[in-house]
């Protein structure tokens, strides 16, 4: 996704690291693991690396973040996790978009944004998370989490914004239709310190990643 126009912030301080959640500005947290993953040859939310699977540790790094409450979507195959609300999207063979379309939908009302992660990012961990809702507490309504300047996954999207992201979501885009029309709304939030946004797509993506994990890297996801 280009970020041409995009606004950056690096990293914040120590007193805007801490994550942030009351009545009037609840932040939900939204996982989107409803794919078949076809190239990798199973559903990335079973997927294990390091005992864990894939749909664990992305609910985990939603949870330990602070946003509340916390939605997974799923499709291809049955998940069963603890803590969560499980959210089915029976459309989700028509890719990302009906996904983030059932999450977005099945939020309470007095969610004031929301972040939308992908189940397939393990290298990512709730210090990201924790950078966005600390842009959304300095006013930004779409931030994006950067990599060496570059957006990438996840995306924290404002309530006033979910019509519009929804109306633009086709296919397998997702929220990037939206972002990409509104170039100068769009916050890029810097956080190629604490995370890689490496994708799960292919069976040599998963010996790299799970290698990561194992070795010095692994304290990321």
């Amino acid at each position: 996704m280009s970020h041409r126009g995009f606004r950056g912030v690096g990293p914040p301080g120590p007193a805007l690291a801490v994550g942030w959640r009351t009545v009037a500005n609840q932040v939900a947290g939204v996982l989107l693991a409803a794919g078949e993953g076809k190239r990798l040859g199973t559903p990335k939310a079973l997927v294990e690396l390091g005992g864990r699977r894939l749909v664990d540790r992305g609910a985990d790094m939603l949870r330990e973040s602070g946003t509340a409450p916390v939605l997974v979507v799923t499709g291809a195959v049955p998940v069963t996790v603890p803590g969560v609300t499980l959210v089915p999207n029976p459309d989700w063979r028509t890719g990302m978009g009906s996904s983030l379309a059932a999450g977005l939908r099945a939020l309470p009302a007095d969610c004031a944004a929301a972040v939308i992660a992908l189940v397939d990012q393990p290298l990512i961990g709730p210090d990201v998370v924790r950078r966005l809702l600390a842009a959304h507490r300095a006013g930004a309504e779409l931030a994006v989490a950067a990599y060496d300047g570059r957006a990438r996954n996840p995306v924290l999207l404002a309530r006033g914004h979910w019509a519009g992201v929804l109306a633009a979501a086709e296919g397998d885009a997702g929220a990037r239709p939206y972002l990409r029309a509104h170039p100068g709304m769009v916050t890029l939030v810097e956080c190629g310190d604490i995370g890689r946004p490496d994708d799960v797509d292919t069976p040599e993506d998963l010996a790299r990643v799970g290698a990561l994990l194992a070795g010095p890297a692994g304290s990321l996801g």
